[in-house]
């Protein structure tokens, strides 16, 4: 496993706040590691390595970097590690292996390399598929679960992805992106957003897009047992209230917050707001043990 530091980006400045005083954010740290079936996966960590241990899942074509903000805004009591799942970013990308069963085994090998016994798990748009699967599949892992914008269900919309080609029409990301948020975004910030997107291959958005719009999960919902937070915005122009009212049924003793105005990508879009629904979250003190 090696690491460097992450180049300052317009996110590693100090940021403002309506305290009287901030401190300056804590700088992540890029690093990679090496799974047990031979995948390299790029990735970012901070906080104090005693602090309660956090892994966050990136959705379709984005990166760890995605969390830039929200990783700013987190306590150093919070042990963080943002992950790009295989085929984003600079991780590994293999011509096959993109269904949620094989993003939850890299999870589970991810853990393993790192030495990560129980961890809670936060799934960020289509990247919650991956994260209550391993919850449904794997609880002795799994401390909580945090459902960030992330659908129920997307069985049956159709695949935008599945005719891309490479190079991937920078155009096309940038109207991808442009339309799951709910505010003009800062150019600094949507051009670092695209340019992660597109370190994407055509062949990831297509096989990543067809495990989302095909991949039915009968009776997951139902196996999870982590305490669950369900965040969303009433903004979101994919997830409507009706899906996250039916995925927090399915899901037994969980909790949906519903954030006025906020939209799909609300947790970069808004990461103070989102950082302190984990930070209530974890103190609210019904996760499972990490240590257990």
């Amino acid at each position: 496993m090696n690491e460097k530091s992450v180049p300052t980006q317009q996110f590693g400045a100090c940021l403002k706040s309506n305290r009287n005083e901030r401190k300056c954010p804590m700088k992540p740290i890029a690093k990679h590691a090496e799974l047990a079936n031979g995948l390299h996966l790029s990735y970012a960590e901070q906080g104090t390595k005693q602090g309660t241990p956090l892994i966050l899942l990136p959705g379709i074509a984005d990166s760890w970097r995605i969390f830039e903000p929200l990783l700013a805004e987190l306590p150093e009591s919070v042990h963080a590690f943002a992950l790009s799942q295989r085929g984003h970013g600079d991780s590994d990308k293999p011509a096959t292996g993109y269904r949620t069963r094989d993003f939850v085994q890299d999870m589970r090998l991810f853990m393993d390399a790192l030495q990560i016994p129980k961890a809670i798990i936060v799934g960020a748009s289509s990247g919650g598929f991956s994260a209550r699967s391993f919850a449904a599949m794997h609880p002795e892992r799994t401390a909580g679960l945090v459902l960030l914008g992330s659908p129920a269900t997307l069985t049956g919309r159709p695949n935008l992805f599945a005719e891309l080609k490479d190079p991937i029409d920078p155009g096309f990301v940038r109207s991808f992106a442009e339309s799951v948020l709910s505010r003009s975004a800062p150019v600094e910030a949507l051009a670092s957003m695209i340019a992660e997107n597109l370190k994407a291959p055509a062949h990831v958005w297509g096989e990543t897009g067809n495990g989302l719009f095909e991949e039915t999960f009968p009776g997951e919902l139902a196996k999870i047992q982590a305490p669950t937070l369900i965040v969303w915005g009433d903004r979101d122009t994919i997830i409507p209230k009706a899906d996250q009212l039916a995925l927090a049924e399915a899901i037994k003793g969980s909790k949906l917050i519903a954030h006025p105005g906020s939209g799909h990508m609300l947790y970069w879009e808004e990461p103070a707001l989102i950082a302190r629904d984990i930070v209530a979250y974890i103190n609210d003190g019904q996760l499972t043990s990490e240590k257990n």
